[in-house]
């Protein structure tokens, strides 16, 4: 199932993904004169980070409607699938921010990240990690096999623990230096409704058109006693997994 985006509808709805990126950020910490991969670049706001501080940036992403919006910000961006990256030794570092667990492939994707590195360059990454929007996606799914639509949430994401994705790094060759699993409840500031439809667009897209809205309006019903407070805000049960390995 493939997950489309819209980055004039990502940056409304998603905003907050790239601006809770100041963390991560700071683990990478992109030195002038560095060249720097962004894997999964979206439409580029936290690698327009990465340049200003005075790296060189390509920024790849598998949307090509994510790259353009990323190229019209100045990036040098291109459209290339995280499972297939044709970069041999050619990067200082590679950084991701809440792409990874979109990747369906992590073998792939880990060994061609480990080929893109010089020796000694560190792969500095944030993504879903274990418990990641649980609540979310145990109230969807239980309103999708309702209405006898059963695995349409199966492998859509990845949300490893620490020990599973250190496993995973080490086996590649790379030396993990730090892997935290950080709980982090995150506002949504323009609703549980607009999330599902923004974040679950390749599942929805998969049930009749008609049942789609019913599907939604179901999930947020259900969702509302545990993720919505009595003022109406709308917080997320976000769990991520943020990690420095070097190569």
């Amino acid at each position: 199932m493939t997950q489309s985006w819209n980055p004039t509808v990502y940056a409304e709805i998603g905003s907050f993904v790239p601006a809770l990126g100041a963390g991560v950020l700071e683990w990478l910490a992109p030195q002038p004169g560095e060249r720097i991969l962004d894997l999964g670049c979206g439409d580029g706001q936290l690698t327009a980070k990465i340049v200003a501080a005075g790296a060189t940036v390509v920024g790849v992403d598998a949307s090509s409607s994510m790259v353009e919006g990323a190229r019209s910000k100045g990036i040098d961006a291109r459209i290339c699938n995280a499972e297939a990256l044709p970069f041999r030794s050619e990067f200082d570092a590679v950084f991701s921010n809440a792409a990874l667990h979109w990747v369906r492939d992590q073998e792939a994707m880990l060994a061609g990240v480990r080929r893109a590195l010089k020796p000694g360059g560190r792969f500095v990454a944030e993504m879903g990690g274990h418990g990641n929007v649980a609540a979310i996606l145990v109230a969807l799914t239980a309103v999708l096999e309702r209405h006898g639509f059963t695995g349409l949430e199966d492998g859509v994401n990845y949300y490893p623990t620490p020990a599973a994705y250190r496993a995973r790094l080490e086996r590649h060759g790379f030396t993990v230096e730090e892997i935290q699993l950080i709980p982090r409840p995150t506002p949504l500031a323009a609703g549980m409704h607009h999330w599902l439809t923004t974040f679950r667009k390749g599942v929805l897209e998969a049930i009749p058109e008609a049942l789609r809205s019913t599907v939604v309006d179901e999930t947020v019903a259900l969702l509302e006693p545990a993720l919505r407070d009595e003022q109406g805000n709308w917080t997320g049960d976000y769990v991520r997994l943020r990690f420095i390995a070097r190569a």
